[in-house]
């Protein structure tokens, strides 16, 4: 692993658990096991490193979305649909840094970069948004959801579960590292997904 991949590494990590405004350089450069200079040589300061995280961040989710619409919409768009929503929490659950620097995001971190969602989620919204089109226009999906709000009702359950995931019993928390759990919870995103679009028959 290159000295860029080690901080990059360890800056994901530090702004995904504290966010961009509780992370310093110093943490990032003690976590990486280098000094400040270094990791400014290689990648810049703070700014520039969020910035790459997110970039790479973004990268990721873009490649497993455009995996996942090229599926779209299959024979039955309904399958389809819950193919959809059933890759956005495996890539979420697999990388689970990328909810966690969002939702750090949407709590007011890094308020001095105000393009990020212009720039890396919008675009991906409206991905989704359009491959669901067709299913309205036919039928598929009642034409009185708000498409626009059925998508962001999907990323907030999921980013709220990989990040914050669930009281057991005990009070414990058990989120993406217990497959019983996801298992439970993308049984209830699909009942959830299926009623909230109006989809016909039962949820998968």
């Amino acid at each position: 692993m290159t000295q860029v991949e080690v901080i990059l590494k360890a800056a994901t990590q530090l702004f995904a658990a504290l966010g961009y405004d509780g992370t310093s350089t110093r943490q990032i450069a003690d976590a990486a096991g280098l000094n400040i200079a270094t990791v400014s040589y290689h990648v810049g300061g703070k700014r520039e490193l969020y910035l790459a995280v997110i970039e790479r961040a973004h990268q990721d989710e873009r490649a497993a979305l455009e995996a996942s619409l090229a599926r779209f919409p299959g024979d039955d768009p309904v399958v389809a649909i819950h193919g959809l929503i059933d890759d956005y929490l495996d890539f979420c659950v697999e990388h689970p840094e990328v909810p966690a620097l969002w939702m750090h995001r949407w709590l007011s971190d890094a308020g001095d970069l105000t393009e990020l969602e212009k720039e890396y989620v919008q675009p991906l919204v409206a991905a989704v948004a359009t491959a669901l089109e067709p299913a309205v226009a036919a039928g598929a999906i009642d034409q009185d959801v708000d498409l626009q709000f059925a998508i962001w009702t999907t990323i907030w359950c999921v980013h709220g579960f990989t990040k914050g995931g669930v009281l057991d019993t005990d009070g414990r928390r058990r989120a993406g590292g217990d497959p019983a759990v996801v298992r439970r919870f993308r049984a209830h995103l699909h009942q959830t997904m299926h009623r909230a679009l109006g989809l016909p028959g039962q949820a998968p």
